[in-house]
């Protein structure tokens, strides 16, 4: 295994800060460090603390609960170090340190008509993020996760200190190190694989139903596209609960088969849109302007204003991928409590597990903002990651809601009962318990971690409230 050892280190600047994630829902007080070296990173994990006092690193803060924050403990902010070390056309590699959105790299790979084979929800994730959460885009269900396409990185641990690992070198540190939280060692750089980007658009199938039953009827079918999504309405009462807006898509060729693209498109589908701001930001201190009521009308209307069946629209790759980038700061529309976002996977082969977790959302009443709805593909990745076969909802609803604990209690349970789990980067909640019935390879972890942090240096406040491998509550 190589290992890296440096001499230099010095004392990295630190602040007392009230952390959260994107959710806003747990925040807790830690002593942040921002790193700008490796040296940096190898200081502050070789640093004495109180015991329990954890360590984790943190990137963009877009987990929505607390998997990137250490209450009482310290965080790495690691988004100084977002150098783009290489791309390499012949190899079809890009490397680059772990602060480096995936903005940053979609944006230098498309100049080199290049680009990432997944990509998530938000292009403001860094990598190290990407690789701890294991993200997944709309093309699981054709390509996996982000770990699936994660050549080698260069990881710094407690106890080996520089290591760069690859499925050849150390595949069980390199394998948990995929998905796994943050929790086996400090991302410092990696390598992903690329691909050929025929053009920044794709061409879109849009389908419109009536009700959960055509929803789940249309997303069963044979998947012939690359991307498939469905936006879901859940706010609808009876037959329309769950109509969906479903949009399955390939990359489109330029230029467009069928229609000269749009010269708005055009523009908007450059590169640097890739980098750029979004058009508007909702300020601090916003109060809470979503209520069902009104939530209710904006579903309603956009379901009626998208069209029944439509074939091979064309739509610019940064908005078809990221459509809430536009909005800065849109979870601050939530109010002062914020919201959750909670996100289960059913197995393949378990739909009537599914269809109950939409009986459940029913029953209780659940305030539903936002909802959607993905297949995906073959499990991959380490003990942690999230993605396995079968179907993955997201429902995003205000923290305040009225019975909310009691009926994603009830999930949990639904979930962990039938083999599904609950996606660790977006919770804040979850009951210990049901840990290891939704991962049952948490014993994988737990042997690598005592082999490159014996003394149990790396946490978070997931890990201590799940108590991850005997994290100390």
């Amino acid at each position: 295994m190589p290992v890296i050892e440096l001499s230099a280190r010095r004392s990295p600047r630190a602040a007392r800060r009230t952390l959260s994630g994107w959710g806003r829902t747990a925040p807790s007080s830690c002593t942040v460090f921002e790193a700008q070296s490796a040296e940096d990173v190898l200081d502050l994990l070789d640093r004495e603390r109180a015991p329990g006092a954890g360590v984790i690193a943190r990137g963009a803060g877009r987990s929505y609960g607390d998997a990137a924050q250490s209450g009482g403990g310290e965080v790495i902010d690691m988004t100084a170090l977002d150098r783009i070390v290489s791309v390499d056309e012949q190899s079809m590699l890009i490397t680059a340190q772990a602060g480096a959105t995936i903005a940053q790299l979609m944006a230098r790979l498309a100049a080199q008509g290049l680009g990432l084979p997944v990509v998530p929800g938000t292009r403001h994730v860094t990598l190290a993020g990407a690789i701890a959460s294991d993200i997944h885009g709309k093309n699981h269900h054709r390509d996996g996760a982000f770990a699936r396409h994660v050549h080698s990185l260069r990881l710094c641990t407690p106890a080996d200190g520089l290591l760069d690992l690859s499925p050849h070198f150390d595949p069980d540190l390199f394998y948990a190190t995929l998905g796994g939280m943050g929790l086996t060692g400090v991302v410092l750089e990696a390598t992903l694989r690329v691909e050929r980007l025929r053009s920044p658009w794709v061409s879109a199938d849009i389908d419109r139903t009536a009700g959960l039953a055509g929803t789940l009827e249309l997303m069963s079918g044979e998947e012939r596209h690359r991307y498939s999504v469905a936006w879901l309405d859940l706010l609808a009462g009876g037959r329309s609960m769950g109509r969906a807006i479903v949009s399955r898509a390939d990359p489109l060729a330029d230029p467009p088969p069928k229609q000269p693209l749009p010269r708005r498109l055009s523009r908007s589908a450059r590169p640097p849109s890739l980098t750029g701001g979004p058009l508007l930001t909702v300020p601090r201190g916003c109060p809470d302007v979503l209520h069902p009521a009104t939530m209710r009308a904006f579903n309603a209307l956009r379901w009626r204003i998208s069209p029944r069946r439509e074939r091979e629209r064309p739509q610019a790759m940064a908005p078809y991928f990221f459509p809430l980038d536009a909005l800065g700061e849109w979870s601050r529309l939530y109010g002062p409590r914020g919201l959750i976002q909670y996100q289960l996977v059913i197995p393949a082969g378990r739909e009537s597990a599914l269809e109950a977790s939409f009986e459940v959302i029913r029953r209780r009443r659940l305030p539903v903002y936002l909802a959607v709805f993905k297949r995906f593909g073959a499990a991959f990745g380490g003990p942690l990651s999230f993605p396995i076969e079968g179907w993955t909802l997201a429902i995003d609803m205000p923290a305040g809601a009225p019975g909310l604990a009691a009926a994603l209690e009830e999930l949990d349970l639904l979930v962990a009962g039938c083999g599904g789990r609950v996606y660790l980067s977006k919770d804040a909640r979850m009951r210990r318990e049901l840990l290891a019935e939704m991962y049952p390879r948490l014993g994988e972890l737990a042997a690598v971690r005592e082999r490159v942090d014996p003394d149990g240096v790396l946490g978070s406040d997931l890990s201590r409230r799940l108590r991850i491998d005997g994290a100390p509550a």
